[in-house]
């Protein structure tokens, strides 16, 4: 019988197990004894306490939506202008912790369940809404309402797109020429905006 007080221990070290069993298999084709295994528990325990293997990836996911929700909203409440709160949440979305091995084979191997599963269908639109939305929060004060949905959509688009460049071992680009690359791409459509003009090339610290 599971100790009292042991439940969320025990559930984020499978969780975190889940990560680096996915992330060293590149595949979400792995087995709750692998999992718990990696976790130092037993296959009944890790069934205890998620109920399915499928709940235990979703689980996963979640706990990677929440890290990243968290650090954007840490980073954008630190930044003091609208125009250094999408560089701050550019910086996050390159951080060096999301770039870690296992984290972008997990990533990847989410995006690949998506056409299959329905729930992680809907927690990757959630995330993708999330990022576009906070994205406005910053581009709506500096240009008009619909060069900002188009800004918007665009570097959220690069995001993503550097990011799986990530997984192509054969061509990989830096985390530092990711965020460069989508600063550009920022301020020049800024420029090009009828709205707040030409505004100076920001980096946030990471």
């Amino acid at each position: 019988m599971p100790k009292v007080g042991m439940e969320p221990v025990r559930r984020k070290a499978l969780v975190d197990a889940a990560l680096r069993v996915i992330g060293d298999q590149g595949t979400l084709a792995v087995t709750m004894s692998d999992i718990a295994r990696t976790a130092g528990v037993s296959p009944a325990l890790a069934h205890h306490y998620f109920g399915s293997k499928e709940q235990l990836l979703i689980a996963t996911i979640r706990s990677l939506l929440r890290k990243l929700r968290d650090d954007a909203v840490s980073a954008m409440k630190a930044a003091s202008t609208p125009r250094a709160k999408v560089s701050a949440l550019i910086s996050v979305s390159f951080r060096a912790d999301q770039f870690a091995p296992e984290t972008v084979a997990a990533w990847l191997a989410f995006y690949s369940e998506a056409q299959r599963s329905e729930e992680v269908r809907r927690l990757l639109v959630i995330y993708a809404r999330r990022l576009r939305s906070n994205l406005l929060a910053g581009l709506r004060a500096l240009c008009p309402a619909d060069d900002a949905e188009r800004i918007a959509e665009g570097a959220a688009a690069m995001i993503d797109g550097l990011y799986i460049r990530q997984s192509l071992k054969s061509a990989p680009i830096s985390i530092e020429a990711s965020v460069a690359l989508t600063e550009d791409y920022v301020n020049a459509h800024l420029r090009a905006s009828d709205g707040k003009g030409s505004p100076p090339r920001v980096y946030s610290e990471d």
